[in-house]
C-alpha cells in the first residue's frame, strides 16, 4: 500500500539509531523530508540523515536536549525554513533507569519522568501553531506495552508511558477541530542493541510470553508510525496502537 507521503515534512526526536531511526528511514522511504533531532551522538545522526537522503529526500540532524522547551521552538523554526513547513512529529526521545521503586532514586525517577513526558509536552506544543495554520498534521508519540500494563522494576518508565497515553488523548481531543491527530505507538519487546546482551535463556523467557513466539524488530514499529503520519489513517485519532506480537493482551 502506498502511503503518500511524498513532500511531506517530518520530525523524529531522537532519531538517530534504533527505533527512531529505523522510524526516520522508513518515512523516507514512502518519500517523506525527515529531521532527526540527537542529544549526543553526534555521528550516528549525521550517518543517519545521510541515509535518509539516499532515498531522494531532505535530511537534517539535529542536536537538541528533549527536554529543552526553548530548544524545541528552536528546532521546529530551523525545520521550518529549511523544508518549507511541518506535517508530522514524532516523539520519540526517550530513556530507561530501571530498577526496584525501594531501590530507585529521586534522580532516577526525575530523569525518566522529565525525559520521556516533558519532551512530548515540548515538541507537540512547539508544532502546533505550524500544524494549525496549516490546518492539518499528525503527531505519532512513542508509547510502550508498559504503560497499559505495568512492568515489575519500571515504576518511573511504566508512569511516563503511561502518561504519554494520557496526553495524547486529551491532545487529540482538543486539535481533532483543525485536522491535527494525535496517536500512540504502543511497542512490546523489540530487538536492539540492549536486547542483545541478554541470554538465551532470557530470551526464551520473553519469546515464551509473546503470542507470536518472537520479538519484533524496529522496523515494524517503523511502519505502524508512517501508517499513523499517512492519509491511509486519516479517520485515526486518539488511538494507542499496539506493535507487540501480543504481548499486551
Amino acid at each position: 500500500m502506498a502511503l503518500e507521503l511524498n513532500q511531506k515534512n517530518c520530525l523524529v526526536t531522537g532519531g538517530g539509531r534504533g527505533i527512531g531511526k529505523a522510524i526516520a528511514l522508513n518515512l523516507a522511504e514512502n518519500g517523506a523530508n525527515v529531521a532527526i533531532t540527537y542529544s549526543r551522538s553526534a555521528d550516528a545522526a549525521n550517518q543517519t540523515a545521510a541515509e535518509i537522503e539516499k532515498h531522494g529526500v531532505k535530511g537534517l540532524a539535529l542536536q537538541a536536549d528533549a527536554v529543552d522547551g526553548e530548544k524545541a521552538a528552536e528546532v521546529v523554526n530551523q525545520i521550518s525554513e529549511a523544508f518549507g513547513g511541518l506535517d508530522i512529529l514524532v516523539n520519540n526521545a526517550g530513556i530507561t533507569k530501571d530498577t526496584l521503586i525501594l531501590r530507585m532514586t529521586e534522580e532516577q525517577w526525575d530523569d525518566v519522568i522529565t525525559t520521556n513526558l516533558k519532551s512530548v509536552f515540548n515538541y507537540s506544543k512547539a508544532v502546533l501553531r505550524p500544524m494549525m495554520k496549516q490546518r492539518g498534521g499528525s503527531i505519532i508519540n512513542i508509547g510502550s506495552v508498559v504503560g497499559i500494563g505495568g512492568n515489575a522494576g519500571q515504576t518511573n518508565y511504566a508512569a511516563s508511558k503511561a502518561g504519554v497515553i494520557g496526553f495524547t488523548k486529551s491532545l487529540a481531543k482538543e486539535v481533532a477541530s483543525r485536522n491535527i491527530r494525535a496517536n500512540v505507538v504502543a511497542p512490546g519487546y523489540i530487538t536492539t542493541d540492549m536486547t542483545g546482551e541478554l541470554n538465551e535463556k532470557q530470551l526464551e523467557a520473553i519469546n515464551a510470553a509473546i503470542p507470536l513466539g518472537r520479538p519484533g524488530e524496529s522496523e515494524e514499529v517503523a511502519k505502524a508510525v508512517s501508517f499513523l503520519a499517512s492519509p491511509a489513517s486519516s479517520y485515526i485519532t486518539g488511538a494507542v496502537i499496539p506493535v507487540d506480537g501480543g504481548m499486551g493482551m
